[in-house]
């Protein structure tokens, strides 16, 4: 199928052929008839990719900040790969579609086959949104005016926030497309509307549809709005246009009466003149988009409603109250938009000065192959080939920037979507990009299977290939409970296939000196503590990555690369654990603990897993002590020695084993070697870490019961 990309490097629009998306449970699959292009919105987003590196830094100063940390603690050329890996991505363009049902995921029951529906799915052929965001269109409503539903309701939700009555004078500031929709959305409200642009285009446009229009470089607006309420000043203010300072704000506060309310539907510069808003008692809000449940995963994602009664207007109701606006005829669209123009002719919808808005048509029928070739592929051999699930953060910026170091190039990459599996595809010169990981399964041409999903998909997705007869890499952590993990083991066990987890700490240049510098197995007689403290820094509370079912918590997500660790400079199995959290009521995701833990060659080990720390200290630090000797390492850059006679130091740029990972993964598959990690340690880590969170609940030391043989070899396991 065919979707509309930007790449926000360059600011260059493309039209690209992708994998058609699979539905999902809780989501709708849509076959796109009308999308709608917001000429201000989309093509700032051009504009701020066609600029150059320093004016995307000065528009974003957030971002340049948590450079800036990354720099201190990771090293600067880390940092400039970082920045690169986050310009050089797809950014899918449009917000506004209206089409045809093609499926119905699990859980969706109130919508059928064929319905004509709105979403906020891209400019692309076939759409796969959240049941949440999509709202059925009445036979009163056309194609083209359903798409005006989406960013309706971007004003709509500005009104509802600025809580207009009957006869109040409300400003408009910016008359883009949402401006002239909140423009009318407020005179249906009975409110007397006055709409300002410096555009006169855009001011004519308002006069033709009835409205009070005044250009500020032709009229002064603040001596108009005085006039205009007998000097009291503007009940309500909305400002929805762009603008990089804060003179619209200003001007927000100072054409306002006494305890006005200004709200914030555009992107201006926030620096509030106290004076202004003092003397008056202003109120001021930003308004989120379409509504209530926007960034929601627990509304938008996992389809959970808030209650009508506590909740009355969330984003879809605001959509259903727009197609009502429509289908009554009280919300009249057909002079913002110009006729539909096929996708194909993109280029003439961007370059144009036309109206604020314009709508792209659809052929019928599209194609609706979850799989598109992309080149011929780079590498293949007696082996066998390799396919990737998953085109995430983690596969786009760590993974496949390793295997091309060694040459390891997938034949397949598969993502739900479709469209970072495309991109990701092109880009490494992988053969094929898919939507279905079964596809990738069904392939008897592919031995090799890398799995980089979401945590709650790992146990799942290395079962399905281990019993499709793959050998298999999966990111960490394995599993994310003792059922899952002993689904694994056994489909393992029946396969004979082998299981590689990423637990690439191990294959560090430092860890590996630190290996070499200890000496042999560790034994009761030769004791050996090691403590590591993560410094993983807080992420958003809403985050999946605090979600049990969905991350399995930080601790376990991400916590089990310590354990992994200490195991591996131990040279022994957990045997016990006891885990102490910070809080008076800690929780299975708690990002803030002490995870205490003993081995059964009597070494013992700590690992502190905190998110109160620091950015600008070390991400991660370990020390080890044994035999008078102690090694401290410095988040992978900088290995120190005591007490060693011909050891002192080893620094140089960050090297956390990813590329040696990789190395020896493909050494294992083209010489038939010993797999990089044994399945057993990697098996005994996520017991470790279940155990943890058991202990948790007991309060107190767990004992680890085997899941799986040791390795007959070490005496230690």
């Amino acid at each position: 199928m065919k979707q509309l990309i930007l790449e926000l490097k360059t600011g260059q629009i493309r039209l690209d052929d992708v994998p058609a998306p699979r539905v999902r449970p809780g989501q709708v699959l849509i076959r796109t008839r009308r999308s709608l292009v917001s000429a201000g919105t989309e093509r700032m987003l051009v504009a701020f990719g066609r600029a150059s590196l320093l004016a995307k830094a000065r528009q974003q100063p957030e971002r340049v900040r948590q450079m800036l940390d990354k720099l201190k603690t990771d090293g600067l050329w880390p940092t400039i790969a970082a920045v690169r890996r986050r310009l050089d991505q797809p950014v899918p363009l449009g917000y506004c579609n209206v089409g045809e049902v093609m499926a119905l995921g699990e859980g969706v029951t109130d919508l059928h086959l064929g319905q004509r529906v709105v979403s906020n799915g891209p400019h692309a052929e076939v759409v796969c949104v959240p049941r949440k965001l999509v709202a059925p269109v009445s036979d009163d409503v056309s194609d083209d005016d359903a798409a005006f539903t989406v960013v309706g309701a971007i004003a709509l939700q500005s009104i509802r926030l600025l809580n207009p009555t009957l006869g109040e004078t409300v400003v408009v500031i910016g008359l883009g497309l949402i401006g002239q929709l909140t423009a009318d959305l407020l005179r249906i409200n009975g409110c007397r509307v006055v709409a300002t642009d410096p555009d006169e285009s855009r001011c004519d446009l308002a006069r033709r549809r009835g409205l009070l229009a005044l250009n500020p470089d032709q009229t002064d607006v603040l001596r108009a709005v005085a006039s205009l309420t007998s000097q009291a000043g503007a009940d309500g203010v909305i400002i929805a246009a762009t603008a990089s300072g804060d003179t619209l704000l200003t001007q927000a506060a100072r054409m306002s009466r006494v305890r006005g309310r200004i709200v914030l539907v555009g992107q201006v510069g926030l620096h509030l003149n106290r004076a202004d808003f003092y003397a008056k008692e202003l109120t001021f809000q930003v308004s989120c988009s379409y509504g209530p449940g926007r960034y929601d995963d627990t509304y938008e994602q996992q389809g959970h409603d808030y209650p009508l009664p506590f909740v009355r207007w969330t984003e879809n109701r605001n959509f259903q109250t727009i197609l009502q606006l429509l289908a009554s005829g009280q919300l009249a669209v057909s002079a913002l938009r110009t006729e539909p123009v096929p996708l194909t002719n993109f280029r003439s919808v961007y370059t144009s000065t036309g109206p604020v808005a314009a709508l792209f048509s659809y052929p019928d029928p599209v194609s609706l192959s979850p799989v598109v070739c992309i080149s011929p592929g780079r590498f293949s051999d007696s082996a066998g080939g390799v396919g990737l699930i998953g085109a995430g953060n983690y596969a786009k910026t760590t993974l496949l920037p390793a295997l091309k170091q060694v040459g390891l190039i997938p034949a397949i990459i598969a993502s739900e979507r479709g469209l970072s599996a495309a991109r990701l595809a092109t880009v490494y010169g992988i053969g094929k990009a898919t939507s279905s990981y079964r596809h990738l399964l069904d392939d008897p041409t592919i031995d090799l299977c890398l799995i980089a999903t979401r945590h709650d998909s790992h146990a799942r997705l290395t079962v399905d290939a281990l019993r499709a007869g793959k050998h298999v890499f999966v990111e960490k952590p394995l599993a994310l409970s003792e059922a899952e993990l002993a689904d694994v083991v056994e489909a393992q066990r029946q396969s004979g296939r082998t299981v590689t987890v990423g637990f690439n700490r191990r294959y560090s240049t430092y860890v590996q000196r630190m290996k070499t510098l200890l000496g042999g197995a560790v034994s009761n007689a030769v004791p050996m503590h090691v403590a590591m403290t993560m410094n993983v820094g807080e992420v958003p509370v809403q985050s999946w990555l605090h979600d049990r079912a969905a991350g399995g918590g930080r601790l376990l997500g991400e916590g089990c690369h310590g354990v992994d660790l200490i195991t591996f400079l131990t040279g022994s199995r957990v045997v016990r654990v006891c885990l102490l959290a910070m809080g008076t009521q800690p929780s299975e995701t708690t990002d803030s603990a002490s995870l205490l833990i003993q081995y059964a060659n009597g070494a013992t080990g700590v690992l502190n897993f905190l998110a109160v720390g620091s950015r600008a200290y070390a991400k991660e630090r370990v020390e080890v002590h044994s035999q008078g000797r102690t090694l401290v390492l410095d988040n992978y850059r900088s290995l120190t020695g005591y007490g060693f006679r011909h050891f002192s130091r080893l620094a140089g740029r960050q090297d956390k084993g990813h590329r040696a990972l990789m190395m020896a993964l493909a050494q294992h598959r083209r010489q038939g070697s010993e797999p990089p990690i044994p399945f057993a340690e990697s098996v005994n880590t996520t017991q470790a870490m279940l155990a943890a969170l058991e202990s948790l609940r007991q309060t107190g030391w767990v004992t680890l019961r085997p899941a799986i043989d040791p390795p007959p070899a070490s005496s230690a396991w």
